[in-house]
């Protein structure tokens, strides 16, 4: 028999435990994210994957807020984030900072996701953009790498907090 764990055999730190640990240098930037649901889910999945900040650009919606709270469950308060207004120049000053940009995004000339392992940085910025019309252009123009997750079926896209959880996942390995 291979019995379920019970939430307190987990051992996952605390919340003051987890903003002390050293983080994954890896930044997730929002780009115009509209879905309050898709936000919550993108603070708890940085949580989950130990990411350095979250910065929540342009329209996107920020705490306190009951939709955000329902899919954050509790992680706004445990992860460092902060809303921007400008996200392109949030973008240029952490590039100017030594940090690789990496937008996520269909393009012509495209990285695929299994290949992040051979990427040669250390920090990386991931941009997640509209859930419509995907991550501007001009973000995409300032990135070093683009991004795309293999697809294998008939709809051309993922919802952008499930696609936020297959990309961390992939950038969180190189740091474990």
């Amino acid at each position: 028999m291979n019995r379920k764990l019970k939430l307190w055999e987990l051992e996952r730190p605390s919340e003051e435990d987890f903003k002390k640990q050293p983080k994954f240098p890896i930044v997730v930037v929002l780009d115009d994210i509209r879905s309050l649901s898709n936000v919550g889910s993108f603070f708890r999945t940085c949580d989950a994957f130990n990411v350095e900040k979250l910065y929540l650009g342009g329209i996107t919606a920020s705490p306190p807020h009951r939709e955000i709270q329902k899919t954050a469950l509790g992680a706004t308060e445990s992860m460092d984030w902060e809303h921007v207004a400008d996200t392109k120049s949030t973008i240029q000053e952490l590039q100017a900072a030594g940090y690789t940009i990496c937008s996520i995004e269909q393009a012509e000339e495209t990285t695929s996701l299994e290949a992040v392992s051979t990427l040669g940085a250390d920090m990386f910025v991931l941009v997640f953009g509209n859930e419509v019309n995907g991550v501007d252009q001009t973000i995409v123009d300032q990135s070093d790498f683009v991004i795309e997750v293999p697809q294998f079926g008939t709809k051309h896209s993922l919802n952008v907090s499930v696609c936020a959880g297959v990309v961390l996942w992939e950038f969180a390995k190189r740091f474990i």
